[in-house]
């Protein structure tokens, strides 16, 4: 089957980690236990809403502003280019991503799904270093 067909459905988040560019570094960005979905849809949507474990209500703007540093959510049209997937983000956590294109490589083996991420400064963690998330889903039941 192919890419755009064994796609579309929702994925539960499993694990999320983050390798630092040159250093052999991972950080466990999302925690033991993350929780989140992703969810493609027939007609080319995409609605990608990740958070980190642990994470409780804010009661100021610095827990506000913490929690931002585990969570990654955006939602646009999506496209497959090969073993890619790449969205056109309409909106997103971070506004510095609407407009842009976001690209993953995806490999589906049965009800699993591991994504990378292209090499790039994220918004949320070690920012000033290039890093790529490595990103484990199960088709949802």
């Amino acid at each position: 089957m192919s890419l755009d067909k064994e796609i579309i459905g929702t994925w539960k988040l499993v694990s999320y980690q983050v390798e630092l560019q040159g250093s052999e570094e991972y950080i466990d960005a999302m925690g033991d236990f993350p929780r989140g979905r992703v969810i493609f849809t027939t007609d080319g949507w995409v609605a990608f809403n990740l958070e980190g474990a642990g994470r409780k209500p804010a009661h100021s703007d610095e827990d506000r502003a913490n929690l931002m540093q585990t969570l990654v959510a955006y939602i646009g049209r999506y496209r497959i280019e090969g073993n890619q997937w790449v969205t056109t983000v309409q909106t997103a956590w971070a506004p510095e991503w609407v407009g842009t294109e976001q690209r993953r490589t995806v490999t589906i083996n049965g009800d699993s799904a591991h994504v990378v991420t292209p090499w790039r400064k994220m918004p949320n963690w070690a920012r000033d270093k290039m890093s790529r998330s490595i990103i484990k889903f199960v088709r949802a039941s």
